[in-house]
């Protein structure tokens, strides 16, 4: 199982399966983050908190936390 979190800068992923659950989950599907979405990792903050993507051809950044929980392949 490889989550958002383990992913390199410049790669680009297919979102598998959202863990979490209740507002955490809602919040990311929200902002774009379903099944079968292709994100690509733009930038990784020094300590890894902030990640930088772009899902949809939207930028965001997502805390390290809420990648744990974003599977892909």
């Amino acid at each position: 199982m490889q989550t958002l979190k383990d992913i390199k800068i410049g790669d680009t992923v297919r979102v598998k399966k959202l863990g979490g659950e209740g507002a955490v989950r809602r919040r990311i599907m929200d902002m774009g983050i379903t099944k079968g979405a292709k994100i690509y990792v733009r930038k990784v903050a020094p300590l890894g908190d902030p990640i930088e993507i772009t899902v949809r051809g939207y930028e965001l950044s997502l805390r390290k936390a809420d990648a744990e929980i974003i599977e892909v392949e």
